[in-house]
């Protein structure tokens, strides 16, 4: 290849992104040796590769961007992990570096995290189980990191929100995304010391590690200090993206804690709320009052106590004013996912929600993705509903066990559903699968856990089948996140 022009070369290795093929073609001459690691931008390590050869291959590629050191499944007989040196190495050589995954490493801690600050161009951090990093080396990376944009934590219980830290990095940092999940030292609470850093913010993510099911009884959220005078006079206009997970709020409060962003974003697009307590129908129209630009909502709900003007009522917080509430306000919402988890067939019903106030809504917005997950409100007079549904491509139906065959024969006159999931809806036989073969007018159906529909009855239903027995392994609850 010698009789090559380096920048034909340099084309090649573009088009190659698969690393092992980069391996053995580097192999081939000393040239492209060379030239593989002057272009070499992206690496992932872990396990297989022995702390020693880390520092000659940071030498080797001082042009690498994105790097991803992960330790998932590392026993000692793997060797040693790469520690704090390596991150000084790291630093020194790829002064280019701006995106930095760390996964199980435990290795390394606040001192290896400091090194960081030595790229100046690091724009994406991520933290994956890096149990001896702690506050304080992290806000070392965001005061020294300028150009510090994203900020991913998980599962990382060194991590404290300390009021001084939250506030320095408030004030001194520039994040744009800010994703923290399941670090038991950060609660909900702590995030209302974070000051003007709320105006920059473009995504925030916050998942509490409390399990689930501590929302089915009455409590409060520990972090809540009764005494604590906190400030909710936060701004957080350019927020696009919201998603927040088993968090316990009080629905007039004095605990409102991250409830309090439904009032304030006004650009966004993009909202989930994942089993957040004491959420009513008040809060979602207060947030279609003044944000129009919602695309995407994800609702997961469970049946709460709830005091009413006619005394305690128990059901989900959200009903049909709450579906009416986005039917009036979002013109541009295209894709919509409800789930029910803990509800059972009661009078009154545990869901707030009705066939006729879901068909409404779809009818006045032009969704195009719909997920109904658990819901035993809908069933085949729904579906009939939704056939005309001027919008809908994707539809997904899951935990459905209300649907039968005679609401599936209702599919072939929507106008423009294409892809089509089944999974765990109990009712659904053959017979229910054979207009869907006969209309071939499906691109992709996939059938996972429906037990009386035969692998042979989805063949030729559409384009693209996929036919799982039980793919998550542990039934409906998988799909819920219920652990």
């Amino acid at each position: 290849m010698e009789h090559l022009s380096e920048e034909l070369i340099i084309e090649i290795l573009k088009r190659i992104t698969r690393t092992s093929d980069l391996n053995s073609l580097s192999l081939v001459s000393k040239q492209l040796y060379t030239m593989d690691a002057e272009q070499r931008a992206t690496i992932r390590v872990g396990c297989g590769l022995a702390t020693e050869a880390f520092p000659a291959l940071c030498f080797r590629c001082p042009n690498l961007r994105k790097v991803e050191i992960n330790y998932s499944g590392w026993t000692p007989g793997h060797g040693n992990q790469i520690g704090n040196q390596g991150l000084l190495v790291l630093s020194s050589c790829c002064t280019l570096l701006n995106d930095l995954t760390l996964s199980f490493c435990s290795n390394i801690n606040d001192c290896g995290i400091a090194h960081l600050t030595y790229c100046k161009k690091l724009m994406s951090l991520r933290l994956n189980s890096t149990p001896e990093v702690t506050s304080s080396g992290l806000l070392l990376v965001a005061v020294g990191c300028k150009a510090l944009s994203s900020l991913y934590l998980n599962d990382c219980n060194g991590i404290a929100g300390s009021t001084e830290k939250l506030e320095h990095l408030g004030h001194d940092g520039s994040l744009e995304e800010l994703v923290v999940n399941n670090c038991k030292g950060i609660s909900q609470y702590d995030f209302l010391k974070f000051g003007p850093g709320w105006m920059k913010l473009k995504k925030f993510e916050f998942e509490n590690k409390e399990s689930m099911w501590r929302h089915f009884s009455p409590s409060h959220d520990p972090s809540y200090n009764a005494d604590c005078l906190y400030k909710y006079d936060l701004c957080c206009k350019n927020l696009k993206d919201l998603r927040l997970v088993r968090i316990l709020t009080e629905p007039e409060g004095p605990e409102i804690g991250l409830r309090f962003l439904l009032r304030k974003c006004k650009a966004l697009e993009k909202l989930c709320l994942e089993y957040v307590s004491g959420l009513i129908d008040k809060d979602m129209i207060v947030l279609s009052q003044s944000c129009k630009n919602l695309k995407c909502i994800s609702l997961w709900m469970i049946p709460q106590h709830y005091q009413e003007p006619d005394g305690i009522v128990f059901r989900t917080g959200f009903t049909d004013n709450s579906l009416e509430a986005l039917a009036h306000n979002y013109p541009l919402l295209q894709n919509v996912e409800l789930t029910f988890t803990g509800v059972k067939h009661w009078e009154p019903p545990e869901i707030g929600f009705t066939q006729e106030g879901l068909v409404k809504l779809m009818h006045s917005c032009p969704i195009r993705a719909l997920t109904l997950n658990g819901a035993l409100f809908f069933n085949d007079e729904g579906m009939k509903g939704l056939s005309s549904a001027p919008f809908l491509e994707t539809l997904s139906l899951v935990d459905c066990n209300e649907i039968t065959d005679s609401g599936m024969r209702f599919l072939v006159h929507y106008p423009c559903l294409t892809n089509l999931t089944l999974q765990y809806c109990p009712r659904l036989t053959d017979y229910g699968m054979d207009e869907l073969v006969h209309a071939q007018k499906s691109q992709s159906v996939v059938v996972d856990g429906c037990y009386n529909i035969s692998q042979n009855a989805v063949q030729g239903a559409a384009r693209s089948v996929q036919y799982f027995v039980n793919s998550a392994g542990s039934g409906a609850g998988h799909f819920k996140r219920m652990y």
